[in-house]
């Protein structure tokens, strides 16, 4: 008696350590087969417009970075001792989403007012979970065009919207609104003075449709601040007309503006060719018909 009962414990005991190792490796075979996802973002900041972060998930398979569409990023504000959702955001075909800012200054900062934001993808049977962490400080760029002795300026000055204090010693950019890329104006940097401002001359003779030029002043990618742009419109360019036939019915316009002759020439043929096939059956039913 005493013998079968020690050999249903060993039985029980071999049949537990089974059981466990046969699902931790099961558990470990199904991480192992997962691939992992790279999380990247930028803050992007237009004013009087928007904030946002740009967001990028890539993954490297079979020793090829891919993009990872179709995913759940969720968003939060990152405080000292707890995490406060913001939102969702999932990425498109090309791995990228945008998570807009309903209102920065509902965001929570440190005691160095810098932004903390936490990037979660909780995984899935593909890939595994994966986060990232980004900050920031908020900056605002005020920019106009002044005339001084006849030539057109761009000033512009970058401060600290919380201090009010001038941003020194910061690279902005002044480049023109373009189809392909920006037309960078003067030297590519353009570092602030000790209140925070920049001068920079406009170039005569700058095309634009209808002589109206959009110039751009970017403090482009930096590790403080993120991407601020600011906009401003001016009719000061050499007028031009608009020959673009983006709008005009093409043959090598999107789907949405197909030339008209093309959608009614294959439309009268199939529908031709259709009822030729309905006549054709139809005579062979009284061809039929008058055999009985």
């Amino acid at each position: 008696m005493k013998n079968q009962l020690n050999f249903r414990i060993i039985f029980l005991a071999l049949l537990s350590v089974f059981v466990f190792t046969t699902s931790f490796y099961e558990v470990q075979a199904q991480n192992a087969k997962k691939n992992k996802v790279r999380l990247k973002a930028q803050y992007i900041k237009i004013m009087d417009a928007e904030s946002y972060l740009d967001i990028k998930a890539t993954s490297k398979i079979n020793k090829q970075n891919v993009q990872v569409s179709g995913i759940d990023i969720i968003v939060y504000n990152k405080l000292e001792e707890s995490q406060i959702k913001l939102g969702t955001v999932t990425t498109n075909m090309k791995g990228e989403g945008k998570f807009v800012f309903k209102n920065l200054n509902s965001i929570q900062t440190d005691s160095s007012y810098i932004y903390n934001i936490l990037l979660k993808f909780k995984g899935n049977e593909t890939f595994k979970k994966s986060k990232k962490g980004i900050s920031f400080k908020n900056a605002d760029i005020t920019a106009k065009m002044v005339v001084k002795d006849s030539v057109n300026y761009i000033r512009a000055k970058l401060s600290d919207p919380i201090t009010k204090k001038p941003l020194v010693e910061q690279d902005l950019t002044i480049q023109v609104q373009r189809l392909f890329g920006p037309l960078i104006l003067g030297e590519e940097f353009n570092t602030t003075d000790d209140d925070g401002a920049i001068f920079v001359p406009i170039e005569e003779g700058i095309p634009g449709v209808d002589g109206i030029l959009t110039f751009e002043v970017v403090l482009n990618d930096s590790d403080d601040y993120g991407t601020i742009k600011a906009l401003v419109r001016a009719p000061i360019g050499t007028p031009i007309v608009d020959e673009s036939t983006f709008d005009d019915r093409t043959m090598w316009s999107p789907r949405n503006k197909t030339p008209i002759f093309m959608l009614i020439f294959p439309n009268l043929l199939i529908l031709g060719i259709w009822g030729l096939i309905v006549y054709l059956i139809m005579n062979l039913f009284k061809i039929s018909k008058s055999k009985n």
